[in-house]
């Protein structure tokens, strides 16, 4: 009787401790962006299954505007008890580093939580460009240098360092036309004002089913669930041109290690269920959840290597 009554006391103490290490305020949820897209849709994704998980309010709040760092700082500088948590695009979380001289916070202010989703990025451009094939876009891009243009969602955004690199691995050259955000980006694109775009599947997925867009490869390992016909770029023939983007949570530096356990535990659960899953595939983006240390390892990886790609490509913020 002793025996049982000291063990149930200890799970309890356990279970009690355990619920001690969330806030007692609701989870904010800050996303650097406006709602829709892929950095959204990750928030939308996780936040309900994540309440459930965690039997605590979850709550989305956007905060856009600055490249990311409006939301970046105020997480930043929020209290280290796991209430304010940022939902970090990696275009931001590891180029803003380097695209600014000068920013409110760096990356040494947060610490890792789990990651939510990737994107692969789709090659895509306008009929009007006489290629059908990545190999045939490369050769035509070789024959009329500077005179296709390519748009982008900003300065220093993923499509714009990412068809930077494109250009460096193919040596080819394009006019960048950047815009502000990915709806801009898809009138020109669509109206052929624009030619090419190399941005994540949202953005051009249901203009590429009805055939105003051509989607030319995956730039990925995998082709994609939702454009099975569209080869990867190792199938088309540049295995080294691959783009992802990744959105992660992370938390202030210096929220306890248990609070972030529990959280990202909690994430775990909550990309597994199928609701979540459906709704990420729904908007061309996959689930794919990674541990605290996993997700430390990819930023830090991802920061030296968008950092050398930018300084070659010369793009600077301020």
């Amino acid at each position: 009787m002793l025996r049982t009554l000291a063990c149930s006391m200890l799970l309890l103490a356990s279970s009690t401790a355990l619920a001690q290490t969330l806030p007692s305020r609701p989870i904010t949820l800050i996303v650097p962006n406006p709602p829709g897209g892929v950095v959204d849709t990750a928030a939308r994704v996780v936040s309900q299954p994540l309440a459930q998980m965690l039997k605590h309010t979850v709550v989305v709040d956007n905060r856009p505007g600055g490249s990311g760092n409006i939301a970046y700082q105020a997480v930043a500088r929020s209290a280290p008890d796991g209430a304010t948590l940022l939902v970090s695009y990696s275009a931001y979380h590891t180029a803003n580093p380097a695209l600014f001289a000068k920013m409110p916070w760096a990356p040494k202010d947060f610490t890792p939580v789990a990651l939510l989703v990737t994107a692969t990025n789709v090659v895509a451009v306008h009929p009007s460009l006489p290629v059908n094939t990545l190999p045939e876009l490369v050769a035509y891009l070789k024959k009329n240098p500077g005179k296709v243009t390519y748009a982008s969602q900003g300065n220093g955004s993923l499509s714009h360092i990412g068809t930077e690199l494109f250009k460096q691995q193919t040596g080819t050259d394009m006019l960048h036309v950047p815009y502000k955000g990915s709806g801009q980006a898809i009138a020109d694109v669509l109206s052929g004002q624009v030619q090419v775009f190399i941005t994540t599947p949202p953005s051009v997925m249901q203009h590429v089913q009805s055939g105003k867009l051509k989607a030319l490869a995956i730039a990925g390992k995998t082709r994609h669930p939702m454009l099975p016909n569209v080869p990867t770029t190792a199938e088309a023939g540049l295995p080294s041109f691959t783009l992802e983007a990744w959105v992660g949570l992370f938390a202030p530096t210096g929220t306890p290690p248990a609070t972030v356990t529990q959280i990202s535990n909690a994430v775990k659960q909550a990309l597994d269920t199928p609701e979540a899953r459906k709704q990420a595939a729904a908007q061309g983006v996959e689930v794919r959840y990674m541990n605290p240390n996993g997700l430390g390892t990819l930023l830090n990886t991802e920061l030296d290597y968008w950092g050398n790609v930018i300084k070659k490509a010369n793009i600077t913020l301020n």
